[in-house]
């Protein structure tokens, strides 16, 4: 936990619709911080290009693609990504879908994704779900750990109790992070939190795009969001 580098703590993500807007925040943010996030609209936008100018700068890339599909298409699907040099990647499905996606992975972290941020009870409800978002969070963080996943996506609202029940190498990625200062519901994401309270609860790395892509000054954003999270660090 406490060996990873602080400036690979931030994952940025880079969710904007064109390859040189993200390069452009790449080359801004990259003195400071060394991961970053490449999502949906970012990787239909800007393909394998857009990937490899980020690694090519030295920084590291998760790539959040979130594979769904019949299994042998998600296996075939994480093959693509061996050997590229990308970080994390992520899948979201039921077991046969994980058991496909870690089976032949190599030295590719695969992360199972628990429960979107944007996710509540009230929408469990409305599928017919019954217990909480943590309780479902739980189930599946553990599954995955069962299954080979090297880790989970997951708020960190429920990383503590992952955390509690997973080994240290086990890696939390916690999406929904906002500064101290602005930790408040404003936008699709639900279950927030700071990034110090998700160091505090045992997340690895920290997802945040939106706070650091709106701050006036965004250095002095990551700069801030560094020391809330050597609080944390100091309270682990």
């Amino acid at each position: 936990m406490k060996n990873i580098p602080l400036n690979e703590r931030i994952i940025f993500a880079l969710d904007v619709a064109h390859p040189d807007e993200a390069k452009n925040w790449v080359k801004k943010l990259d003195s400071d911080m060394k991961f970053f996030k490449v999502g949906l609209e970012l990787f239909l936008a800007g393909g394998w290009d857009m990937v490899e100018y980020i690694i090519d700068r030295g920084n590291k890339v998760m790539l959040d693609l979130k594979f769904f599909d019949i299994p042998e298409t998600v296996h075939l699907a994480v093959q693509q990504l061996k050997d590229k040099g990308v970080s994390l990647t992520t899948v979201h499905g039921n077991d046969a879908i994980i058991r496909a996606a870690v089976k032949d992975k190599g030295d590719l972290n695969v992360l199972a994704v628990s429960v979107l941020t944007s996710f509540d009870e009230s929408d469990m409800r409305q599928m017919g779900m019954t217990g909480s978002v943590a309780d479902l969070v739980l189930i599946r963080a553990k599954k995955a750990l069962e299954l080979g996943c090297d880790g989970v996506v997951s708020s960190a609202l429920e990383a503590h109790a992952i955390r509690s029940q997973s080994s240290s190498d086990f890696i939390i990625v916690t999406p929904g992070i906002r500064p101290a200062s602005t930790a408040v519901g404003d936008d699709d994401q639900r279950r927030i939190a700071t990034a110090k309270q998700a160091i505090i609860n045992g997340a690895n790395h920290v997802v945040i795009g939106r706070p650091i892509r709106t701050s006036a000054d965004p250095i002095a954003t990551i700069k801030q969001l560094h020391e809330e999270i050597e609080q944390g660090l100091a309270q682990i």
